[in-house]
């Protein structure tokens, strides 16, 4: 018979499965340091041996790494999903800003539906307590912590929705668009009329999301990507005129 005697799950076992959950889940992300071995030890409620011996595990399978006299950290690169020279050709292509619109369009469309119906009364008030600091800051001159906000607003979203597999493909995504690979956040909130009218899309995005709407949800999030792009363009359209402003101007001064 093909049966075995149950054996109880050793402790090392139960704290790799535990970390790697976190990690799958999304609550500890790329780079985190984690507690001290000592706390984390007693948190989980496992001996300092049996702790040691997961982290060597998970060190093993690259999902953790040690950087001397600091810590232990989630790996760094966990979150890379693209290599160096695809993260270049990104950087260096208009086309590849509408293409990243157009997908966070969709998935965000779908992320966010999907947070609307399945997402957890706390993960609701994740994303409405992200708002509520948005318009705090919203306030301020420098554009810098509201854009910042922006993007933890959005990964809120995703998170909310409860699919491990969207969290870290839109996570990657996220990460290469704050490292301005995609377009520079700053620049959509320098001007106080686009940074009025980002908030107000992200309060009905809000709104939507408290109300567990999910149709006006995603439309609301389409408005508010079609807004990004339409004032990228322009902000193209108008750099290329500027170009050659500058060059007719050059070209008076040598005559």
């Amino acid at each position: 018979m093909p049966f075995e005697k149950v054996q109880s799950e050793k402790l090392a076992h139960a704290v790799v499965r535990q970390i790697e959950l976190l990690i799958l889940r999304g609550i500890l992300r790329p780079g985190e340091r984690l507690p001290s071995e000592r706390e984390m030890a007693e948190r989980m409620g496992v001996s300092r041996p049996s702790l040691r011996e997961a982290i060597s595990d998970l060190q093993g399978n690259g999902l953790l790494e040690t950087k001397p006299g600091s810590g232990i950290y989630v790996a760094e690169g966990l979150g890379a999903q693209y290599s160096p020279a695809l993260t270049r050709l990104f950087s260096t292509h208009d086309d590849a800003v509408f293409d990243y619109l157009a997908f966070r369009r969709d998935m965000e469309g779908l992320a966010i539906e999907r947070a609307a119906l399945l997402g957890s009364d706390t993960d609701l008030k994740v994303i409405d307590t992200l708002f509520r600091k948005m318009e705090k800051a919203h306030s301020k001159r420098d554009p810098s912590e509201e854009a910042g906000l922006d993007a933890e607003f959005h990964m809120a979203i995703v998170e909310a929705c409860h699919n491990v597999v969207m969290l870290h493909i839109m996570r990657s995504m996220f990460d290469l668009l704050q490292e301005g690979i995609f377009f520079n956040r700053k620049i959509m909130f320098q001007q106080r009329m686009t940074r009025d009218s980002l908030l107000d899309q992200h309060r009905a995005i809000n709104v939507a999301l408290q109300a567990r709407d999910p149709v006006a949800a995603r439309r609301a999030v389409s408005a508010h990507l079609d807004y990004v792009e339409t004032a990228l363009l322009t902000k193209q359209k108008s750099d290329r005129n500027e170009e050659v402003a500058q060059k007719r101007f050059e070209h008076e001064q040598s005559r």
